[in-house]
């Protein structure tokens, strides 16, 4: 049985992959310090992202279990 790559465990816990195979993010920037955005911003950023399509290969691969 070959070795595949081992998971990379950062990243799994960054990202997440969907049922349709989109990769999804949380935004940055909602540690600290929020006081001074808008409402509008910090309702934004609680919500989660898809990843931009350059990205999406390397991440799966580095996601990839088995």
């Amino acid at each position: 049985m070959a070795k595949g790559q081992k998971t990379h465990k950062s990243i799994v816990k960054r990202f997440r992959i969907t049922r349709t195979g989109k990769i999804m993010k949380k935004k940055a920037g909602q540690g600290h310090f929020n006081a001074r955005e808008s409402g509008n911003i910090t309702r934004l950023k609680r919500r989660s992202t898809t990843m931009a399509k350059p990205f999406v290969r390397s991440i799966k691969v580095l996601i990839a279990k088995g």
